[in-house]
């Protein structure tokens, strides 16, 4: 019998461990992942995407309407959260620093053009939402000198509008992706030594102009997994570490845990397939990448707390299913392994674009992951507590404290076999809240048989319990369920 009186503190986390990603490419406007099902004519190739990739990938979108009242709306409901505004087009995105309309063309050495009034549109939209700013900053050409070294210029532009606006920049990583450079727009044969170089300018203009940021890095990608294909170009985390010394202020990484059918083929290695998205396997590919990061971590930048900067379903724009409630109990057992293991940021890319978004880029409609990711901010608070092990296969189990909750416990139960229905007993009493589906590889997502959709004015559907006895409960098969325990009387849920 499980007893959340009785559940041991593992960790604290970060008030704001569940974030959210807009990127770069999404407030400038620009070619980002093109829409599996769009019916639009085929576009050439333009500078502003990532090199080295096929233009075919990609298509252009508007500016994303940062004062929309639906998107700010639920973007609310997830406060208090960090927004990161970053991505491979950050990289090479020049910050006009006028007030005027973007030129036609970005500068030499930039690929793309990021206004006053879209970074002002962001600033308002984090103030609107409760989200604190998080982003990286230009490494292309046009940020070096005639020797190639970078230049704080373009960063020193943004924070200062940033904080002219009455805003600041809660952390930041120098350049996305610096693992993976040639495709990040770094300058060509770009290595560990050059970003070494380049850190040693950029952190001694943080400290002086925003000395409040947190700096993290190095913000690796792929690394110990299937992504890192044979013969791909790379900088090894290790490396960068190794160069620069332990100059972060923290550990940052980015996760996926497959390439998307875009970017792959069914079959090939770093894909995957729909029916093997409820394995074991699959489910804990989130806490391999984070163990490998994380011994990293400890051989060169011991004692540092370990963001999760970038994440979501698979790279490339997410599958197909990444949309559907299949995704929910990757997504939700993401969340829990990796509270578990202590990572104190968990930033899904992204908020509102492509098939990964928790919500529809076009109507900002919720899909299932923020339904579960609602959930999860109510419930599930930053004191991380020892759920044990489940003993039947394909149950995972997560504990936190309830937010607002003295002695309040709430566990997580993620049914993710398809086929059979599991027990758990519990000895208290509980409110329940069951995430299930009418078909798993749909949209439409039930909270206790009840359709979660929103209601007139985009409020938020009600999210009615169930009480339940203390004793045996049946966790249907394909199910997410939160336990919220009140009255569980827990020591270390006490504030």
């Amino acid at each position: 019998m499980i007893d959340p009186g009785r559940m041991s503190r593992i960790t604290t986390i970060d008030e704001r461990f569940q974030s959210y990603n807009i990127e770069m490419v999404e407030v400038t406007g620009g070619r980002f992942w093109k829409p599996y099902d769009s019916t639009a004519k085929p576009e050439p190739g333009g500078a502003n995407q990532p090199a080295g990739m096929a233009a075919s990938l990609y298509e252009y979108r508007p500016p994303i309407d940062l004062a929309n009242a639906r998107l700010r709306k639920l973007a609310a409901a997830l406060g208090p959260a960090y927004l990161r505004v970053s991505g491979t087009w950050a990289n090479s995105t020049w910050f006009q620093n006028v007030d005027a309309t973007a030129p036609k063309e970005p500068p030499a050495g930039f690929k793309g053009v990021l206004t006053r009034q879209e970074w002002k549109g962001v600033i308002e939209f984090s103030r609107a939402v409760n989200a604190k700013i998080v982003t990286s900053f230009a490494v292309s050409d046009g940020t070096r000198d005639a020797k190639g070294v970078w230049k704080p210029d373009q960063a020193n532009a943004l924070v200062g509008f940033t904080r002219a606006s009455g805003a600041g920049i809660a952390a930041a990583e120098f350049m996305n992706e610096p693992t993976f450079p040639q495709i990040g727009g770094a300058p060509k044969g770009y290595d560990a030594a050059a970003y070494a170089r380049d850190v040693v300018v950029f952190h001694a203009f943080l400290k002086k102009a925003s000395p409040g940021t947190v700096f993290l890095g190095p913000g690796g990608v792929g690394e110990g997994s299937a992504l890192m294909a044979p013969g791909m170009s790379t900088l090894k985390s290790d490396d960068i570490l190794a160069a620069t010394g332990p100059v972060f202020d923290a550990f940052s990484y980015h996760f996926y845990g497959a390439v998307s059918s875009r970017c792959g083929h069914p079959g090939m290695p770093g894909t995957i397939a729909p029916d093997a998205a409820l394995s074991d396997e699959w489910l804990g590919r989130a806490v391999r990448s984070e163990e490998f990061y994380a011994a990293i971590r400890d051989r060169l930048l011991p004692g540092r707390p370990i963001w999760l900067t970038e994440t979501a379903e698979a790279a490339c724009g997410g599958d197909r299913f990444a949309a559907t409630f299949l995704d929910s109990f990757r997504y939700l057992n993401q969340l829990g392994s990796l509270a578990r293991r202590g990572v104190q940021v968990h930033m899904h890319n992204t908020l509102a674009a492509s098939d990964y978004g928790l919500l529809d880029e076009k109507t900002y409609e919720p899909r299932p992951d923020y339904w579960a990711a609602l959930l999860w901010h109510r419930f599930m608070g930053a004191t991380v507590l020892d759920a044990g092990t489940a003993s039947s296969h394909g149950l995972h189990l997560y504990a936190h404290c309830t937010p607002r909750r003295s002695g309040g416990v709430t566990l997580l139960a993620i049914n993710a076999d398809a086929t059979s229905a599991h027990s758990i007993s519990l000895a208290k009493a509980s409110d329940l809240y069951m995430l299930t589906a009418p078909d798993i590889h749909g949209q439409r997502i039930l909270l206790n048989e009840v359709e979660l959709k929103l209601g007139d004015n985009d409020a938020l559907a009600p999210m009615k319990p169930v009480a339940v006895p203390a004793g045996s409960i049946r966790l249907p098969p394909a199910s997410i369920t939160f336990f919220v325990i009140p009255a569980a009387g827990n020591m270390a849920c006490n504030p």
